[in-house]
């Protein structure tokens, strides 16, 4: 029985859903329309793939500290005001992206705007799904990824259609400006259920402290994992458009391979979520990452047009699943009571991986012409990966009653 879970509650949690999948949409969205504007920044100032994967970069680094800063706000403040702040970081950043002329602007924004705004979309967005949804939790946690999916369909030919409508500049501020408006109302859509909701079992107050979880194996070894398979998550939504390009693709037909991405996670996540739900968390991040091995492959040996589609809707499927397991993984190892700071410090291993995957593949396409060395390498750290989460225990952990 659910203590404390009234018809307003219920009908709450839905709209929380909703802020949390607007949330999802154009935090992700915008991020990755950002390797649309890649061609321009080059045209204009002749800047290298290096400098302008290294500017995500930051901004996945910021995100990770960040995260785990923002998950202990969540966990202590809620959500409405953690995420209405950055969202307004997130957007003015990016229309701010329109006056660049020199290449430390793009690293103040990215880093001071654009990667706080990030910090807190997944963290605090999934810490509060957990939350308020418990015997439903991975389902709705992929409901709410969706939010991701879509915003990788729909904002880069959108981005891409306000380039060529009125140019790379003004096509920033309108998606900034946007992004301030939709993530300012999700955000006040967002809140946390009263400390009494659920069961005694599944109540916010339940599992394991923090420093409680820090002392076992099982949080350090997600912790690794996360960082063995972020590098992909980061470094081919941004670099896949141009490495079509480099294929021969003209830009509006690479740009159907981020909403060929987008399209096949939405899969990925509603079939993840629910499976995780049901085979618990370790076999769904393994078969989460086998896909995603083989679609790297695909990458990296295949070069035609047709099996690159294949190749990233494989990916987008596993892509989406792998988004969709790990708030739920940590729910049943750690359970709810401190798990927006579990959940953050996890993330935080993952954005530093994820920092460093995009510039890396960055340097090595400028030093080679080709990605055959970070699609190697990303392949080689997954299967890392892989091996880890084989060794993860098969049965939760039972959390504490608190």
């Amino acid at each position: 029985m659910l203590r404390g879970a009234t018809i307003k509650s219920i009908d709450e949690r839905y709209l929380i859903v909703l802020g949390a999948c607007l949330t999802q949409f154009f935090v992700i969205g915008l991020l990755f329309s950002y390797g649309l504007f890649f061609k321009s920044f080059e045209l204009e100032y002749g800047w290298s793939r290096t400098l302008l994967s290294s500017c995500i970069s930051l901004a996945f680094l910021v995100m990770g500290v960040l995260a785990f800063v923002g998950g202990r706000l969540n966990d202590r403040y809620g959500p409405r005001v953690v995420l209405s702040v950055a969202g307004a970081l997130c957007g003015i950043g990016y229309a701010l992206l329109s006056q660049v002329t020199q290449p430390w602007q793009l690293f103040v924004l990215f880093g001071m705007f654009i990667g706080v705004g990030m910090a807190t979309h997944d963290v605090v967005t999934l810490s509060t799904i957990a939350r308020w949804f418990h015997l439903r939790r991975g389902m709705m946690t992929g409901v709410v990824k969706t939010g991701t999916a879509a915003g990788q369909i729909a904002l880069p030919p959108i981005a891409a259609l306000l380039i060529v409508q009125f140019g790379w500049r003004s096509a920033l501020v309108i998606l900034g400006v946007a992004a301030i408006f939709i993530l300012l109302i999700a955000a006040s859509l967002m809140k946390s259920p009263p400390a009494d909701y659920g069961s005694d079992s599944h109540s916010a107050t339940s599992g394991m402290a923090f420093d409680e979880a820090r002392r076992t194996s099982n949080l350090w070894m997600l912790c690794a994992i996360q960082f063995c398979f972020f590098p992909t998550l980061t470094t081919i939504p941004l670099h896949i458009v141009v490495h079509g390009m480099d294929l021969g693709m003209t830009p509006a037909l690479a740009a159907i391979l981020l909403s060929v991405i987008g399209a096949s996670s939405v899969v990925g996540r509603l079939t993840f979520g629910t499976l995780v739900d049901q085979i618990g968390g370790r076999l769904a991040l393994i078969f989460c990452i086998i896909p995603l091995l083989i679609s790297l492959l695909a990458f990296l040996l295949i070069h035609t047009h047709w099996v690159l589609f294949g190749a990233v809707a494989l990916y987008g499927f596993a892509h989406g699943g792998l988004f969709t397991a790990v708030s739920p993984t940590v729910a049943e190892y750690f359970g709810l009571k401190a798990h927006g700071t579990i959940f953050g410090l996890i993330l935080l291993f993952g954005t530093i991986g994820g920092a460093l995957g995009p510039i890396l593949a960055g340097w090595a396409f400028d030093m080679t012409e080709s990605y055959s060395i970070a699609f190697g390498s990303l392949t080689a750290l997954l299967a890392l990966g892989l091996v880890l989460v084989m060794r993860l225990p098969t049965r939760q952990v039972a959390p504490k009653p608190g």
